[in-house]
């Protein structure tokens, strides 16, 4: 049962690459409705915000390499600044799709000033100050690297600059987490303005990664290739055929949620159907996915396959003009000396415990580790989880306090 559930997400998977080219080539399959491609997304983050009784403020962050970024600001009362990075094809929405129960609305309760930025590539920060992402291929031409070495220091700058604050507090989720591990490796300066880094689903290696995450990895240069030869360069957009299909199929009706929970998202998260229950699911798919770059996923990939959270991978000859060598450059870990917390799942498949601690054995300042005690806990938990306020929440609130002087 469990082999057959992989081959049908691993075929769902391939379809989303081959639905990816049908958009990149202009053509849409005449077996599909035109429906389809009406499907809109939910009410935006300022709409969810005012909603639940903190109407947002939205800034735009330049980087240095001309990405404009948005982020959005839930004012406190607090003095204390904390920034709340999302993951990997994700956006700001998925800190507030939860409502009360969510961490925005529920910092944002406690009278913490809450930001929340959202990364290059998303549905809110998919602009440049020369680029146009319809247009010219270069817009895509990022992983997480730039993630971690561009738009966080803009990001945090602003931050600081807004708030008068010495230093923030940062909560990241997954590839929120890899950002962090890059800026403070790459820009060491960053580490002292970050008071407490709360790593939520530590995403830094990959070695032990299940089916079908490892079949994937296993066939990294498959992958790259079928990238590269089929001209994707965004991947899950709001607009682009796969993602209009996934909303279509997955918020529609009650019988979707077997099919899109149980061989789409699961497999890629840990199975956890009671905290992702069916009517929440729904939602959910109106928010996630929210577009990347293919880089991205390549890169996570690579770490994976090469088994070293090393630079992107330009082949031989790129490496050698980039890098001076044949083979990406490690990223320095011990150069990370902001105090980190370590959030772990043992029911988290793209985060496994026995990675985690690989990291955590490699960073010179962990303040704390704690592993989840709810044995279901999965990736998507740490964000979506119907009853985080009990089993999630415990944790980070002392963190926070104990960073910045709250009793």
């Amino acid at each position: 049962m469990f082999q057959s559930k992989v081959i049908i997400t691993t075929v769902a998977l391939v379809f989303i690459l081959k639905s990816e080219f049908i958009l990149a080539n202009g053509q849409h399959p005449n077996l599909l409705h035109q429906e389809l491609f009406s499907i809109e997304v939910g009410p935006n983050f300022t709409s969810l915000a005012s909603k639940y009784g903190h109407p947002a403020s939205q800034y735009e962050v330049i980087t240095e390499d001309g990405y404009i970024l948005t982020m959005f600001h839930l004012p406190g009362r607090s003095r204390f600044p904390v920034i709340l990075m999302h993951g990997i094809l994700d956006s700001s929405d998925t800190w507030i799709i939860r409502g009360e129960n969510s961490l925005a609305i529920t910092l944002a309760n406690q009278g913490y000033d809450v930001w929340l930025p959202n990364s290059r590539g998303n549905r809110y920060s998919r602009r440049h100050v020369q680029l146009d992402p319809d247009k010219d291929v270069d817009f895509w031409k990022y992983s997480f690297h730039e993630i971690g070495y561009y738009d966080l220091p803009a990001l945090i700058d602003r931050v600081l600059k807004e708030t008068g604050a010495p230093t923030l507090t940062a909560i990241g989720h997954s590839q929120g987490n890899t950002a962090f591990y890059i800026l403070g490796s790459t820009k060491p300066e960053y580490n002292e303005k970050v008071n407490v880094m709360i790593a939520l689903a530590p995403i830094c290696y990959l070695h032990h990664s299940p089916p079908p995450i490892s079949t994937f990895i296993k066939l990294t240069p498959l992958v790259e290739s079928i990238f590269t030869e089929l001209n994707i360069n965004e991947v899950l957009g709001d607009n682009t055929t796969a993602a209009r299909i996934y909303r279509f199929v997955c918020s529609s009706s009650v019988i979707s949620y077997p099919f899109c929970a149980y061989v789409l998202f699961f497999p890629l998260t840990g199975y956890d159907p009671t905290e992702l229950e069916p009517n929440f699911f729904r939602i959910s798919t109106k928010y996630f996915p929210a577009g990347i770059s293919s880089r991205c996923l390549v890169h996570f990939l690579q770490v994976g396959h090469r088994r070293v959270f090393a630079q992107f991978d330009y082949g031989s000859e790129g490496n050698k003009a980039l890098y001076n060598s044949t083979v990406p450059p490690p990223y320095d870990l011990s150069k990370v000396s902001m105090p980190i917390a370590l959030l772990a799942a043992r029911n988290d498949v793209l985060s496994t415990i026995p990675d985690v601690i690989l990291l955590r054995d490699q960073l010179p300042n962990v303040v704390s580790y704690i592993v989840n005690p709810r044995s279901q806990f999965n990736h998507a938990d740490y964000v979506w989880g119907r009853r985080m306020r009990l089993y999630l929440f415990p944790y980070i609130f002392p963190i926070i306090q104990r960073y910045n002087g709250v009793n």
